[in-house]
């Protein structure tokens, strides 16, 4: 088993502060293809979040002021640190959160190295100091870093959503305080290792990890905290709002979805397979799946045998194993509420043609669930509208396009949505009426920087790109700017 207990502070690895009633807590981090502890790491408490927070505000006028190219350079170290320990990576996430090993290492693990390239593209290309316009020539425009960054992040693709964070802030010019899940930890305690030996100053990035109501809270209420930015649940994100409240500081948010994936009926032949596929994939721990297909009724019956096949074909096996497989779900908790939904689904009159209740046969140790398809859902069934977080597909008829676009919109929430069809024209028509922060059309993935994140209930703000870059700026107006001659 391992030992992770410490946290990164300051530059240095240092044990938890304990309370004066109590030793610090621990808890197991648990592979969840074998249900057993691999690794133990502590929970810190408020001394630990404060001293992580101060370090993180005697740090920041030093780097925000450090000048632009020199914070690219650390960026470049880091993204070659990164590389050089890329399968470390994709086995601290294949362990503890489940990740199929091969997937972890094409997938999970690479996001890393897209995020620290997307961070270093957008500070070259990005002006921090220019002027207003021609109309205003002695105004200037200053894009300063907002100060100290809380950042909180899940568990379903942790070094994605940590390096989203973590790397635009370094670029930005802000301090920060990570709190990684609990759950899934052991991928940004590496980070920390790597940011730690590409140079990156002492005070800049620090780890404190806790649980949400512990760390977390710590964070969003602390005072000399400026910023949140958090990854999670649409329920946990209203509470860190509110928590973050008092102290008036910025809240970005990136919460959950229900993408629809609106098959029309002069859809490409691979559409179906590709919408289900992509709903298993992290086995269906993704926040963008494609997990509602509504599918134009002349192509139903058909899309329905098809979707079928495809779960027929994906195979579930432990994280460890090579192949193209789905792995388990994170946890018992997680493997619980799905259950819990697929009964809800069966209960509600949804008709079950794949999948099910249950663990798949011969894998009676670990959160392993069905590859699982609901076919004759309606939009009002729970299974429609709430997050699963598993691969569960629930397919929806539609007649019309002004259907199928309503029953798109009628979610609370507005993350990713998908439009399959061979009518361009169509195609530009409803992805303007979708209302979502993305949308992918015919299978084709969106290009390096763009921005990421949702509408309503799916959150607020953007990450990627320039976008995830600005996140974590101030504006500073100022006039009478006069250049001085050089």
């Amino acid at each position: 088993m391992l030992n992770r207990r410490q946290f990164y502070i300051n530059g240095q690895w240092v044990n938890p502060v304990a309370d004066t009633d109590q030793a610090s807590e621990e808890l197991d981090v648990i592979n969840p293809s074998t249900e057993e502890s691999c690794a133990v790491i502590s929970l810190g408490g408020q001394k630990d979040t404060d001293a992580a927070v101060a370090a993180a505000k005697a740090a920041f006028e030093g780097w925000s002021t450090t000048p632009k190219g020199e914070r690219i350079a650390v960026l470049e170290r880091v993204l070659e640190s990164y590389t050089a320990r890329l399968d470390e990576m994709a086995q601290a996430i294949s362990l503890e959160m489940g990740a199929p090993i091969d997937m972890a290492r094409a997938q999970q693990a690479m996001t890393g190295i897209g995020n620290i390239k997307g961070a270093i593209r957008a500070a070259k290309q990005f002006e921090f100091d220019r002027t207003l316009g021609d109309h205003a020539p002695n105004d200037r425009i200053f894009y300063e870093a907002i100060g100290v960054v809380g950042l909180i992040t899940p568990w379903n693709w942790p070094i994605n959503q940590v390096t989203l964070k973590v790397m635009p802030a370094l670029a930005a010019g802000c301090t920060m305080v990570l709190k990684p899940s609990e759950i899934a930890p052991l991928s940004s305690l590496l980070l920390a290792q790597i940011l730690d030996d590409a140079g990156v100053p002492a005070g800049v990035f620090n780890l404190v990890n806790g649980d949400g109501p512990g760390v977390g809270t710590q964070l969003s209420t602390h005072p000399d905290v400026d910023m949140i930015s958090f990854t999670g649940s649409t329920r946990a994100g209203a509470l860190v709002s509110q928590n973050a409240a008092e102290t008036q500081k910025r809240v970005h948010l990136e919460l959950g979805g229900k993408g629809a994936n609106l098959v029309f009926a002069d859809a490409n032949d691979a559409a179906v397979k590709r919408g289900a596929m992509h709903c298993f994939n992290n086995t269906g721990q993704s926040c963008n799946a494609p997990t509602r297909m509504l599918v134009q009724r002349e192509r139903y019956d058909e899309a329905v045998s098809e979707a079928v096949a495809a779960a027929g074909a994906c195979r579930v096996a432990s994280a460890s194993q090579s192949g193209r497989h789905i792995g388990p779900v994170v946890s018992k908790v997680q493997y619980d509420k799905i259950q819990h939904l697929i009964k809800a689904g069966i209960d509600e009159g949804a008709r079950l043609v794949a999948g099910g209740l249950g663990k798949p046969e011969g894998l009676d140790t670990g959160y392993y669930v069905k590859p699982t398809v609901f076919a004759d859902v309606n939009n009002g069934m729970t299974i429609a509208q709430e997050e699963i977080f598993g691969p569960v597909l629930s397919i929806i008829p539609f007649d019309s396009e002004e259907e199928a676009i309503a029953i798109a919109n009628d979610t609370p929430y507005g993350l990713t949505n998908y439009i399959q069809s061979n009518d361009p024209g169509r195609c530009q028509r409803v992805a303007r009426r979708l209302r979502a922060g993305m949308v992918e059309m015919n299978g084709k993935a969106r290009g390096p920087g763009a921005p990421f994140g949702g509408v309503k209930a799916s959150g607020n703000g953007r990450e990627g790109g320039v976008w995830g870059l600005e996140e974590f700026l101030e504006v500073k107006s100022v006039s009478g700017w006069e250049e001085q001659a050089s």
